[in-house]
């Protein structure tokens, strides 16, 4: 609009301008491996998250621009693609199921944008849990090499230069000690992510809890140690094993399963598909059972989450309740007796989120319930009234 004063029109353009939108660039860096000759890259899940356009440097200084082929959030692997018909240069696996305390190993990666540094120490310790940010990671190799901000992603190699294991500096509190995901685990994950974009995780059909010292001495044990199972659902993999509510699984082939994280992590060491097998206390006595595990479905999945959270969803229409209904899904019905009820869940709520998953619709809450079949806790993100609050439900 032109009052015919410039000098009025200028003042109010650049009074309005202040109140456009305006774009923000943002930019994270660092590393990653090469891990074929057709430019599959293994990575962090945490250094490509959110990332509109991923670009790869390499040692000799060329760029490439690379693609997300999947991701693994729990996990914190990721891998990605190079876009380039040129062969390239990828390193060689090696095993982490043999590796010994004290042994050397290598760290190559971009700490503070300081590209391609390498760091040497030793193994420090092995199946070490790291709990950050409300997350448990499982299962990861310790050593004193430095891995800084940066290293996220980058290799961690053995003396015949074999990737062993793939550094993160998730644990910002760690001084003068690096931690690794174990290259026999990232394995599993990555041959999935390349196959199908995502990880297709074994399930038994069965819910976990921890042993407390009061639930321990009812089951007639010395130690809280162990994964106790609260519910075994009808017709799932567990229950054609003979899986029953108030077994004890102590050992997951031969590693030991401290308590329901260790228990889920070792699991994921598994392909949906393949026997899983199981020592489990059952009346104080020792049982190996055998179970042959599946992937579940979404569809599946929602459906059990209708029991363990009492909620049942489904897409927004226009009708909103007063609400702003732009993405998410509307709760229709509350079971009274859930723990969701008792926390003030109501009909006609909205969730928007699960965990770090964000629901425009069914699909993303079917993916988002099949996921939390594995959390410790799932947190949703519920709108009430075009209010946001979060609460939280253990499966």
């Amino acid at each position: 609009m032109d009052s015919g004063d410039p000098y009025l029109d200028q003042f109010f353009q650049d009074f309005f301008r202040s109140f456009a939108p305006r774009e923000y660039k943002t930019q994270s860096l660092g590393s990653g491996v090469i891990i074929s000759p057709e430019g599959y890259i293994l990575t962090n899940e945490h250094v490509v998250s959110h990332a509109t356009r991923i670009k790869v440097r390499l040692i000799n200084q060329k760029e490439y621009p690379a693609a997300l082929v999947g991701s693994d959030p729990k996990s914190d692997l990721a891998v990605l693609r190079l876009q380039t018909d040129a062969p390239l240069p990828f390193i060689r696996m090696g095993r982490s199921d043999d590796l010994m305390i004290g042994e050397t190993v290598i760290a190559i990666g971009n700490p503070f944008a300081l590209s391609h540094t390498v760091t040497t120490g030793v193994i420090s310790a092995l199946n070490r849990s790291i709990r950050t940010e409300g997350r448990v990671y499982e299962d990861f190799i310790q050593t004193d090499a430095s891995i800084n901000p940066g290293n996220s992603g980058g290799p961690l190699l053995n003396i015949n230069a074999e990737l062993i294991g793939i550094n993160t500096a998730i644990y910002q509190k760690a001084e003068g000690i690096g931690f690794a995901i174990p290259i026999n685990r990232a394995r599993r994950i990555y041959e999935d992510l390349i196959a199908y974009g995502e990880v297709h995780k074994p399930w038994m059909g069965i819910f976990l809890q921890d042993l407390t010292p009061q639930l321990a001495q009812y089951f007639g044990l010395d130690q809280t140690q162990g994964a106790l199972i609260s519910r075994v659902i009808k017709g799932s993999p567990g229950d054609h094993a003979g899986l029953k509510q108030g077994d004890i699984i102590a050992r997951i082939g031969k590693e030991t399963v401290k308590d329901r994280e260790s228990c889920l992590s070792l699991t994921e060491g598994y392909k949906a598909g393949e026997v899983i097998p199981l020592t489990i206390i059952r009346k104080g006595n020792p049982q190996e059972v055998q179970v042959k595990s599946t992937e579940i479905s979404p569809e599946s999945a929602l459906k059990i989450s209708m029991e363990w959270t009492g909620l049942e969803v489904e897409e927004i229409t226009s009708k909103g309740q007063g609400q702003d209904t732009g993405r998410g899904v509307i709760i229709i019905r509350v079971n009274k007796h859930s723990d969701a009820f008792r926390i003030g869940i109501r009909e006609g709520d909205i969730i928007r989120q699960v965990n770090n998953t964000r629901i425009s619709g069914m699909k993303d809450y079917k993916n988002a319930m099949k996921q939390a079949l594995y959390a410790e806790n799932v947190v949703l993100l519920v709108f009430r009234n075009n209010t946001g609050y979060y609460v939280t439900l253990t499966p």
